[in-house]
């Protein structure tokens, strides 16, 4: 029996190169694999017959598709994938990996991939410290502002006071 089709996807529009996306993807997070590809039956307005047309995968345990759909869409900041951090090293682990494989960083913790999707690498602390609020969460908050890497040991000092 072969897994179910889950009941909600997450959609993401590629030129063309969704399974160099997903198979970065399930080799750079935990809780990800590549799950089928499937291939275009007939020619369509981007693609050949027999080229790659979708690929379903898993993000850190989100189910996904690639829809290898053309140029038309180009990925924004208005969706980023949001991954917990638990320290630095991990932190820096999957920053480094993005940018080494053709990403840019951005501001606060953000950085786009070499295919123009988003991804925010968040310290748990971060979240912690914000959620808590007060002086503290205003200190956390001017130091995430100045940074592009989070840094967890400056969250943790700003935090501290």
């Amino acid at each position: 029996m072969s897994d179910p089709t889950p009941k909600n996807t997450v959609c993401l529009w590629f030129d063309r190169e969704a399974e160099a996306a997903a198979r970065f993807y399930a080799a750079t997070f935990p809780d990800s694999h590549v799950r089928a590809v499937h291939r275009a039956p007939a020619d369509y307005p981007s693609g050949k017959a027999g080229d790659v047309l979708t690929v379903e995968f898993t993000v850190a345990g989100i189910p996904c598709i690639g829809l290898n759909g053309g140029p038309a869409f180009p990925h924004s900041e208005a969706f980023s994938f949001q991954i917990a951090t638990d320290d630095q090293a991990e932190t820096d682990r999957y920053w480094d990996a993005i940018l080494a494989h053709g990403g840019q960083e951005s501001a606060c913790g953000w950085c786009k991939d070499r295919w123009g999707i988003n991804w925010q690498i968040t310290p748990r602390v971060l979240t912690e410290a914000l959620a808590a609020g007060g002086d503290a969460a205003r200190r956390v908050f001017a130091a995430m502002m100045t940074m592009r890497k989070l840094d967890v040991a400056a969250i943790e000092a700003a935090r501290r006071g």
